[in-house]
């Protein structure tokens, strides 16, 4: 069939014979092939971008923008057949990524100028947000063909713009009454100044006039200089963007470039799978069509001959697992036999740890008990001596024999040596010598030897441990024989 699109439309044609896609305003339709047309006109997409700028201050732009295919250039035209045709252009797949682009772009610039740079330098503002956009439509074979962005407005809460407008307003009414009443000061002031003063002012107001005409010439050149640096900072800027949207536009060549090679090698690679597999099977056929020819000859002698083997094999096999189930038992015998010497000679020792953990533990109870027995021996006795805690220790030592220990240890030292013995008497014949009765054998003088022997005890018990007998036995005095 012969297509013929209309004066805003274009044929788009895939199918036999065409490698990615074809477009015309006219052309033969062959059989295996596909035609749809897509219109080519702008349509206006009418948008409030949300922006804030550097000082967190949020702002509404409304604009109007005219976008459509680049029809001039046929690699853009070809992207907008892939990407957007098949898309109703005013769908909200379309509608959505458009204002995408311009919405993120204007935040993006807004970002980086005050609220003040951004009011004042409005049109410059907008064609930075139109190049901005336009670098991002490219990639879809779109145009900017017309944009038309109206007066900033304020966001509902954040009244920036109308604040600014009524400090213009109030400012300018206060101006003019500035200037009303500074005309009439001079009106009333200057009939009389321009009497008097006429000749003495005229020289001072043309060197005053010429003072001025210096400044004015001086100001000129600074703001020549100023715009000319302005111009200069704001070419180098365009030609950085223009830079690297030139890099970024020759990445993506590169890379769809690179995907083309790659699908190429792809394709190639997967003709040489595919003769590489054709010339496989036929290979395989060919060994299947040898292999039942060799079994047709060689099956009878062969299969007699595999039998005779697995019968052998089976056998040995048989006899092999028989003996090697025998081994098994044995050793899972011998290992329940060691699990249970080893379970026994473990509780044996535990029960001999449990009896000697119980001996030290009643042992442990019969010490507490002993010492909570001494406590209340202790107390008893100290009650009893009235709290004299010097009479409990007397007698704690008397009734231990510790003053009977201290003779023995000092016998046990003297003993080789020639020590000073001391004798006492009592002067009716009766001698006591190193602690020996002199030998009358009735009691009374026994008792009488003992009683003359513990002065002299307590004498030295005294000068070797400092310690006094209990009064109730006595007291030392100066004299060393009684």
């Amino acid at each position: 069939m012969y297509k013929v699109a209309s004066p805003s439309e274009y044929l788009v044609i895939t199918g036999v014979g065409i490698s990615d896609i074809k477009l015309a305003k006219k052309a033969w339709v062959l059989p295996g092939q596909s035609c749809s047309v897509f219109d080519v006109s702008p349509v206006n997409y009418t948008f409030e971008v949300q922006a804030m700028s550097a000082e967190k201050l949020p702002f509404v732009l409304p604009a109007v923008f005219t976008i459509g295919p680049r029809l001039e250039d046929e690699p853009s035209l070809l992207k907008y057949a892939k990407l957007i045709s098949p898309h109703d252009k005013l769908s909200n797949h379309v509608k959505e990524l458009v204002q995408g682009i311009i919405e993120g772009e204007t935040r993006v610039l807004a970002a980086c100028m005050t609220m003040e740079e951004i009011f004042k330098g409005t049109k410059d503002f907008k064609q930075e947000v139109f190049e901005k956009v336009q670098l991002e439509l490219n990639q879809f074979g779109l145009l900017i063909y017309n944009a038309n962005v109206k007066q900033l407005v304020d966001v509902p809460g954040h009244e920036y713009f109308s604040y600014l407008g009524q400090k213009t307003q109030m400012e300018a009414a206060n101006q003019a009454k500035v200037d009303v009443a500074e005309a009439k000061m001079k009106g009333e002031v200057g009939s009389k100044l321009r009497e008097g003063q006429t000749l003495q002012n005229a020289a001072k107001i043309d060197a005053e006039t010429k003072i001025i005409s210096t400044q004015r010439q001086g100001e000129g050149k600074k703001q020549e200089i100023k715009v000319k640096t302005e111009v200069k900072i704001y070419e180098n800027q365009r030609e950085a963007d223009v830079a690297e949207a030139n890099a970024e536009l020759a990445k993506k060549k590169a890379g769809w470039a690179q995907q083309a090679q790659t699908a190429e090698v792809e394709a190639a690679k997967a003709v040489a799978l595919r003769e590489a597999e054709l010339q496989m099977e036929v290979e395989r056929m060919n060994a299947l069509t040898q292999t039942e020819k060799l079994k047709a000859e060689f099956l009878s002698k062969a299969s007699v001959e595999y039998e005779t083997k697995v019968q052998e094999a089976n056998w040995e096999l048989y006899k092999k697992q028989k003996a090697a189930e025998a081994v098994l038992y044995e050793k899972e015998k011998d290992a329940e036999a060691q699990r249970a010497v080893a379970e026994a000679a473990f509780y044996a020792r535990q029960q001999v740890a449990d009896g000697e953990l119980y001996a030290k533990r009643k042992e442990a109870e019969g010490m507490v008990v002993l010492a909570q027995a001494q406590g209340v021996y202790l107390r008893t006795l100290l009650e009893a001596l009235g709290g004299n805690y010097t009479a409990l220790r007397d007698y704690m030592m008397i009734n231990g024999g510790m003053f009977q220990d201290i003779a023995k240890i000092n016998a046990e030292a003297i003993r080789g040596l020639q020590p000073k013995i001391s004798i006492w008497t009592n002067g009716s014949g009766g001698e006591m010598a190193d602690g020996a009765g002199s030998g009358n054998s009735t009691a009374m003088k026994d008792i009488a030897g003992v009683y003359r022997m513990l002065p002299p005890l307590f004498n030295t018990v005294h000068e070797q441990t400092g310690m006094l007998p209990p009064a109730w036995m006595g007291r030392l005095t100066d004299s060393t024989t009684n």
